[in-house]
């Protein structure tokens, strides 16, 4: 088999215009013949590489196991590491008869001979904004066949143009992980597997290899493409093509089908933060237009004669409202007639997102060949076959004895974990007590600050402090990660996708706490108990609860989503990239040191990949953690922070590329795996999108000042019984939002938000007639947004179908055409053996003629 570089089915356009000639990117002239995609001979290309130590104590197995792999049919080929003799490459290739019998075995679909007379789908909301020239990047031509499970016995039906290319390389490193995985090291029932030797350092390392360097010295518009990964790195993972569409066929061929559908998933949620981006930018652009004509902030800041009460004990003053001015104008900002509005439409936007992301996850089923595909029955996983081997039962499907847990065994596990995640619940919730005190000791350190600035402005010095070190807690309680782990290990899950969804969700909810959790309290907590003054609630019966600002909660509850979004994604993307390259640079200086300034120029390839960092232990885990946080920040308290999307979208832009260039340059090529959708993750969208509607129905009526504006407009304003509501008709609300407290050692009277009896009433400091008006009415809304929006996002995924029509038709349209081809195959098989019987019995007659 000669090791050519990988092409299409059919010629591509730059390869046609050189003479349609296959280009090897092995030997370029004055090039060696181990560059490191081959076996020394340079015919036989490695589909798989396998890294031990000959000092490691495991040799009894490896030579089982590698035994077995021969009488399998893959050929080996071993060499030693190029800058350490003691670490050996395993090199395996997969013969031509060996990739057919376990391509018909795994229903590896393969392209079948007919084309696709129907047009490609086009969906009407735009996909490709940046479309890629196809006579530049011919790899990404789209595939003009269909496809069909792969049989030896109609091989002749299926487009064999070349057999070296015919199975591109990820479906060779698939098949022979499928191999691998099946190969025995010992004698035993479940004494085999290449996870298990990886698992006890019988082997070091086990990867694909990359399809050669990702950079070249020729221009890949003149030259074109010296390999996929070449071609991917320039149209995809440079920082000059961020605006471009990804090339997504070209991912899923190099990466597979899981991966593939990842940054699908990605440039989908981004393509959709464009519509959200532009109304949030509208409402804070809407706030900053009509900031002028806003009633409430011209009063607050003309109330030069009303004194507030201090927000402190001790140090801190008694301050004008008029001094609140300038946060009052900010507040309109994200706190304006638009908000509600923006609410709305974020919940109807998740609703849209997830319904048309099923779609285009549909279409890209059917593109990838995955509508049929189903997931092989897992095996067992090693550290529960050790825990229950002594109890067995049959499996329903394969019909073999395998280990059995207890259900009583099973569920007191469960307990157990439960209780541990509820217990670590409960250490973040501490956390948030903890910067709540902070906030309430420091806000009088700041009144008595020297620093005129800080002094002034205590209270927010008070909040954005607390926010960065809110920050530092939420980064130093990652420690969740060995939590989840020895959570999930306790659970003792049967197999790696039960393991997976277990760790995923608790690593999930330990974020999601960890992240939001003074989000809430400041949404729905702060200001909230803090009594009055004269009455106040103390905290340990010595410090006062901390209060909101004199022109509501809202600002601070802005301050925690900006600071912790901005301060979150860029230590994310800085973590994200900066360490493997941090790594891969100490390799690489280290490599320089020993071996000199270019010898890792001479390195073959297998050496290289070695040298790059693994893929994470937890695969895509991390890349769909992250955005899914992210998903929920943009979406649960987006009514108070509508720059969110906007801030998303900037962050998701560059995490793409980041991710993009993560993949080819500084991981190892990770194993092309398949799957039909984002798995678990799917559902938690889900209930962030339901979170996110009764969230922000609590902001709308409890945080922000919507609710006691309209109140006033309608019942205690100028406007009054005239079932309008306008800025003229909140002449004076400030003042009607206002209570009177009696200064009694100063003989004078201050004020403070809230709907309270002035002190000479007949009950002083009790809640006025309007306070339960106000009250009544942010229940109502509650209760009618939360209705409203939920029937509008069930009236949407009920309109929505989850197959688009013209996939639907393309679907069936393919079944019948390739049924009546296998129909017209097998007549006219019928008919040659027919016509055969019929000549051998012409020539026996003639035979028996006198």
């Amino acid at each position: 088999m000669c090791c050519l570089r990988e092409k299409g089915q059919k010629a591509s356009a730059s390869q046609r215009s050189v003479g349609d000639l296959q280009i090897s990117i092995l030997l370029p002239s004055g090039r060696s013949k181990s560059c490191g995609l081959c076996f020394s001979d340079g015919k036989c290309r490695i589909d798989y590489i396998l890294v031990y130590r000959k000092s490691s104590s495991q040799s009894e197995k490896r030579e089982i196991f590698e035994r077995n792999i021969r009488a399998e049919g893959l050929q080996m080929e071993k060499e030693a590491s190029v800058t350490n003799s003691d670490v050996i490459f395993l090199k395996l290739h997969a013969p031509w008869d060996v990739l057919c019998r376990y391509a018909e075995l795994m229903n590896i679909r393969m392209p079948f001979r007919m084309e696709k007379r129907i047009n490609k789908f086009r969906g009407w909301l735009p996909r490709k904004p940046m479309k890629f020239d196809n006579d530049t990047l011919p790899d990404l031509e789209e595939n003009e066949s269909f496809t069909a499970p792969f049989s030896r016995s109609r091989i002749h039906h299926f487009i064999i143009h070349n057999k070296d290319t015919f199975f591109n390389n990820a479906t060779r490193s698939r098949i022979v992980h499928h191999i691998l995985q099946r190969v025995k090291y010992e004698e035993g029932k479940n004494k085999m597997g290449l996870n298990r030797l990886l698992s006890n350092n019988s082997y070091e390392a086990a990867f694909p290899l990359h399809e050669g360097r990702y950079h070249s010295k020729n221009s890949i518009r003149t030259h074109g493409a010296e390999n996929h990964r070449h071609l991917l790195y320039e149209c995809w993972a440079w920082w000059g093509v961020w605006y471009k569409y990804q090339p997504l066929d070209l991912i899923r061929r190099y990466f597979g089908e899981k991966i593939g559908l990842y940054f699908a998933w990605l440039g989908w949620y981004t393509g959709m933060l464009f519509p959200a981006a532009l109304v949030g930018l509208f409402v804070f652009l809407y706030g900053l237009f009509t900031l002028e004509h806003c009633q409430v902030s011209k009063e607050i800041c003309q109330a030069t004669d009303i004194i507030m009460c201090p927000i402190c004990d001790q140090y801190c003053p008694y301050l004008r409202l008029s001094d609140s001015c300038i946060y009052a104008k900010v507040t309109h900002l994200f706190d304006n007639g638009a908000t509600v509005f923006f609410a709305v439409f974020m919940a109807v936007w998740a609703t849209v997102f997830l319904e048309f992301w099923k779609r285009r996850r549909a279409v890209l089923a059917y593109d990838w060949d995955l509508i049929d595909w189903e997931e092989e029955e897992e095996e067992i996983r090693p550290q529960f076959e050790a825990k229950y081997s002594k109890k067995e039962r049959m499996n329903p499907i394969s019909g073999k004895p395998e280990p059995y847990q207890a259900f009583t065994d099973k569920y007191s596990r469960l307990v157990v974990s439960t209780s541990g995640i509820f217990f670590m619940i409960l250490v973040v919730i501490a956390a948030v007590f903890g910067i709540v005190i902070y906030r309430v000791i420091t806000v009088s350190t700041f009144a008595a600050f020297g620093w005129a600035l800080i002094r002034n402005n205590s209270q927010v010095a008070t909040t954005g402090t607390a926010v960065c070190i809110n920050f530092c807690v939420i980064m130093l309680l990652n420690l969740y990660e060995k939590v989840a782990l020895l959570l999930t290990n306790l659970e003792q899950p049967r197999t790696e996708s039960e393991w997976e969804n277990s760790f995923t969700l608790k690593m999930f909810l330990f974020q999601f706490v960890n992240l939001n959790s003074s989000t809430f309290y400041i949404a729905f907590f702060l200001g909230r108990f803090t009594g009055r003054p004269g009455a106040y609630l103390r905290l340990i019966n010595r410090w006062k609860l901390e209060e909101c600002h004199p022109s509501g909660c809202l600002i601070d509850l802005c301050m925690q989503m900006g600071i912790i979004m901005v301060l979150k994604q860029t230590w994310n993307n800085f973590m994200e990239l900066g360490y493997p390259l941090i790594q891969n640079w100490w390799t690489r200086r280290r490599l320089r040191r020993e071996h000199g300034q270019k010898a890792k120029a001479g390195f073959p390839q297998w050496e290289r990949d070695y040298n790059l960092q693994p893929m994470n232990a937890y695969g895509l885990f991390d890349e769909y953690l992250e955005m899914i946080l992210q998903f929920g920040f943009t979406t649960i308290f987006v009514a108070a922070f509508p720059l969110a999307p906007l801030l998303a979208l900037l962050n998701n832009i560059i995490e793409i590329r980041l991710d993009a260039y993560k993949f080819v340059t500084q991981w190892r090529r990770p194993l092309p795996s398949q799957a039909k959708d984002i798995g678990i993750w799917y559902g938690i969208l889900e209930g962030i999108g339901i979170l996110s509607v009764i969230t922000n129905a609590f902001v709308i009526a409890v945080t922000s000042d919507f609710i006691p504006r309209l109140v006033y407009a309608y019942k205690y304003g100028p406007c009054a019984g005239q079932g309008r509501a306008g800025e003229g008709c909140m002449m004076g609300y400030v003042n009607a939002s206002l209570s009177v407290f009696q200064v009694n050692d100063f003989e004078k009277r201050s004020q403070y938000r809230d709907y309270r009896e002035p002190p000479d009433s007949a009950e002083p400091y009790s809640y006025t007639l309007q306070f339960w008006h106000v009250l009544a009415a942010r229940l109502a809304f509650i209760i009618v947004f939360e209705h409203m929006v939920f029937a509008i996002k069930t009236l949407i995924a009920y309109l929505i179908p989850d197959l688009p029509k013209d996939l639907r038709d393309r679907m069936r349209r393919e079944k019948y055409l390739i049924q009546e081809m296998m129909y017209e195959a097998e007549l006219e098989r019928l008919q040659k053996e027919r016509n055969e019987k019929k000549k051998k019995k012409d020539r026996a007659h003639h035979k028996e003629w006198p």
